[in-house]
């Protein structure tokens, strides 16, 4: 009899897990609001809930053998009660420390890895100073659901911390000085049941409107940069609890230094070129390290690839054009994840674009996205 996976989540990462997931024999269960989300249309049975319901959970829970999640915003108090019946990857207490933004921050402090300067904000004047302190720009910050963007303010002029804070009302916030970095960087680390770690590339990330629109793999940092960001990105992830993938994303300042800036304890945006680039993608990889199997050693297929997010670029019904012309480019893939409506700056699809030189792959997926209208 088959063994089920349960994701919390199905959304474009669930649907992306899901395909693998049923290639390697295994039954797909996975809780989302969105009737006929992404996950349920390639093979995934839906339980149509919030993701922080919790009677959701235990039903889901019901149903699996092995339970990870897409999105990490989550019931993490039911959560824990789950995983004293079934494996939950990553572990209850890691996804914890990662919705608290301003946790992981001194988590990772305080275990020596580095990060920006940063403090919690309780009142006006605490950020005031913050911003007097660093006497440049600042970024405010909401501890937890915050992500693309949602959340975070950056502070430009000082005359705008109240408006801000008045925007974020009563949520947890946080201060955090604002990097003047070279490079914005990602890198996928996976992690089996036996704490044994493997990672792929390191990725350059763009980003506009504090959302991902690039990625370009590998990064041209250096080897010896480069090396140093794997050991910290491994290491930051050895020393958190639980099976599966993470993502690392990475800082590189205007002197060399690696800073990291957050950790997804997920398959990631930052990880989809792996699709392409090599053999075994970061889903594969994730659905091996939480059933207990021994991590792939991923063989590479390309030598760059370009990663270009398809974002909505206006609000009403899905208008999909262009995506067979798109892939007659050579080296080119498309990656619809069947969502509805489309909305301005929704995550719709993806292309990745392969080639020689990341040049090259950069242009194929310049035109390929040209080319594809949502």
């Amino acid at each position: 009899m088959s063994q089920t996976i349960g994701i919390v989540g199905g959304g474009q990462l669930g649907r992306m897990l899901t395909e693998p997931a049923i290639k390697l024999g295994y039954n797909v269960v996975v809780i989302d609001p969105v009737p006929d989300c992404p996950a349920k249309q390639v093979g995934a049975e839906q339980i149509v809930a919030d993701y922080k319901d919790g009677e959701a959970l235990l039903r889901l829970a019901e149903k699996s053998d092995f339970i990870t999640i897409e999105f990490e915003h989550i019931n993490t108090d039911v959560l824990a009660t789950v995983e004293k019946n079934k494996p939950v990857s990553p572990a209850t207490a890691t996804i914890r420390l990662i919705q608290d933004k301003l946790g992981q921050k001194r988590f990772l402090r305080q275990n020596g890895f580095p990060t920006a300067e940063f403090v919690e904000i309780n009142k006006k004047e605490d950020a005031e100073q913050a911003y007097d302190k660093w006497g440049e720009k600042m970024i405010l910050k909401s501890k937890t659901d915050a992500f693309d963007g949602r959340g975070n303010a950056v502070v430009i002029e000082k005359s705008q911390i109240s408006e801000i804070l008045e925007k974020f009302k009563t949520k947890g916030i946080y201060a955090e000085k604002l990097i003047n970095f070279k490079k914005e960087l990602a890198m996928m680390v996976a992690k089996d049941v036996d704490g044994n770690v493997s990672s792929y590339p390191l990725t350059e990330t763009m980003h506009e409107r504090n959302i991902c629109t690039a990625t370009y793999t590998t990064a041209d940092i250096g080897q010896e940069i480069a090396e140093k960001a794997v050991k910290i990105a491994e290491s930051v992830v050895s020393s958190l609890k639980g099976a599966g993938m993470y993502g690392v994303e990475l800082f590189l300042s205007e002197n060399n230094e690696i800073l990291i800036n957050e950790i997804a304890p997920r398959v990631h945006n930052s990880g989809h070129y792996t699709m392409d680039m090599f053999d075994v993608s970061q889903f594969k990889q994730h659905i091996l390290a939480i059933t207990g199997q021994k991590l792939a050693a991923p063989k590479p297929k390309a030598k760059y690839c370009c990663m270009v997010n398809i974002l909505g670029e206006r609000d009403g019904p899905v208008q999909l054009s262009g995506v067979d012309e798109a892939r007659k480019i050579e080296g080119v893939n498309v990656y619809i994840y069947g969502k509805k409506p489309t909305k301005i700056d929704r995550k719709m699809g993806h292309i990745n674009a392969t080639a020689g030189t990341i040049e090259e792959a950069k242009q194929k997926a310049r035109e390929a996205r040209k080319l594809i209208n949502i």
